[in-house]
């Protein structure tokens, strides 16, 4: 019997159950096909930078984060923050997610202004005092010079509270849309 030999993601994600990750510098993940992301679509991870980060930091959509037990988000929140901003035709891929708890990262909100260059930033559970910004309500955004920082919830406090999910919904859309 001869070993199975492909690089193809698709067949790689039909067969495997784990995360795949490339050798190298940048790394691929492959959602899983239990209706987490769009099937197949790939998440770049970029390691070896100031910053280990998911996504494109491009787009200037930068999504920070502070999960001590997850790489990013917990496997429930990872599905809700898809679907939402999958409302609002954005993916895993064009936009830059951030989680402040991996030590590699700095919590330093200079560095992340300098290394991401994001024209829009969503606190996800992150007090703004953490990062040194000034006071920003729950929902709530404060425009820079250079980006608008947007302070909400995390993924876990609105599965607990549906009131801050709506909260959150109705604000970021219009955050994200402006």
């Amino acid at each position: 019997m001869s070993n199975l030999v492909t690089c193809n993601p698709a067949a790689l994600q039909a067969l495997m159950s784990e995360a795949i990750f490339t050798h190298g510098a940048a790394a691929q993940q492959f959602l899983p096909a239990d209706g987490g992301g769009s099937l197949g679509s790939p998440i770049t991870e970029s390691v070896g930078e100031e910053f280990i980060y998911q996504g494109d930091k491009s787009t200037g959509i930068l999504f920070i984060l502070r999960y001590p037990a997850y790489p990013y988000f917990s496997p429930q929140a990872e599905e809700a923050f898809v679907k939402t901003i999958g409302a609002l035709n954005l993916t895993l891929s064009n936009v830059a997610v951030v989680n402040l708890a991996n030590a590699h990262n700095p919590n330093d909100f200079k560095r992340i202004m300098t290394f991401f260059e994001p024209k829009k930033i969503t606190l996800l559970g992150v007090e703004p005092a953490s990062l040194k910004l000034p006071d920003i309500g729950h929902n709530s955004y404060m425009k820079g010079r250079v980006a608008t920082v947007f302070n909400t919830f995390s993924f876990e406090e609105m599965f607990a509270d549906v009131e801050k999910k709506k909260l959150f919904w109705g604000e970021f859309k219009t955050f994200i849309g402006s």
